[in-house]
């Protein structure tokens, strides 16, 4: 049963050619989640073959253009493909007056219920539950209210070793500066997705603006124990973000890059026995 997470924008503020802005996909075992969605996502769920119609909850870190901005286009197409679901957006509390502002001047012809659940808490707290997998969000560190997720697999028996018991786990960060809580919300987890916007020598503009250096990025995965870590929100600066990469992998080897398209599939892991 799958639990993957797949890029669909790897760039900061300033979409590029062959960069959109932050918008991925998480799949539990079927279940779709949209995180973040940012100008042009719906014609990159298109472009991969994600249907819109599958996804079933989104997820906005914060209300910054470039993690919002396609968000209003994608909820009209879904209309146009005829949905009747309930979608759940979790966002901060905010959002409310934007959608507010979207169904006022062109909801009339969006006949599915759309429901916005207000993210105004000051530690992790469980946002939403299914049948298969537990999502949490936390605050992160960036100037404006701004939230990471946590996803948290139900465990399961592993479908060759049935006696065994299995969980997989995937965090988002993004976007942040670094502050002492991050460690333990991310702790454990299979896969990190961290912004690493710019490089070590530009870490006095990270601090300015509250994001995060590759070095950072690695440095928070490789003490919180995690898995792997993906890095991504890359600065326009970076016409080549390898230069992210190895920055990020000498200080944990199990860093990756984030790239439009790829899917970043979470192993199954034995749950420990203080959790079986």
């Amino acid at each position: 049963m799958e639990f993957s997470l797949t890029t669909l924008g790897s760039a900061s503020a300033k979409p590029m050619v062959d960069r959109y802005s932050s918008v991925h996909v998480l799949n539990a075992r079927g279940r779709l989640f949209l995180i973040d969605c940012c100008e042009g996502a719906q014609f990159q769920l298109v472009r991969y073959k994600i249907s819109p119609m599958k996804i079933d909850r989104i997820l906005i870190s914060h209300l910054h253009g470039d993690h919002v901005f396609g968000i209003f286009g994608l909820l009209s197409t879904m209309a146009l493909l005829g949905r009747t679901a309930e979608l759940h957006i979790y966002a901060p509390r905010d959002f409310s007056s934007m959608l507010n502002f979207f169904m006022g001047h062109f909801g009339e012809g969006i006949k599915y219920p759309i429901t916005h659940h207000p993210l105004t808490f000051k530690e992790r707290q469980v946002i939403c539950e299914t049948r298969t997998v537990e999502v949490s969000a936390f605050p992160l560190n960036h100037g404006i209210e701004t939230y990471g997720f946590h996803f948290l697999e139900k465990w399961q028996e592993h479908p060759l070793a049935p006696t065994d018991r299995y969980a997989r786990s995937a965090a988002y960060c993004c976007d942040t500066a670094p502050f002492p809580e991050l460690e333990e919300y991310v702790r454990g987890v299979d896969i990190l997705l961290h912004e690493a916007t710019y490089t070590e020598e530009m870490r006095a503009l990270a601090n300015e603006r509250y994001h995060s250096t590759a070095a950072q990025a690695a440095d928070l995965a490789r003490r919180a124990g995690v898995g792997k870590l993906i890095a991504a929100h890359f600065s326009s600066r970076y016409k080549d973000p390898d230069v992210l990469l190895q920055e990020a992998r000498a200080i944990f080897p199990e860093s990756y890059l984030a790239c439009e398209g790829e899917k970043f599939n979470v192993p199954y892991r034995r749950l420990n026995e203080e959790n079986d």
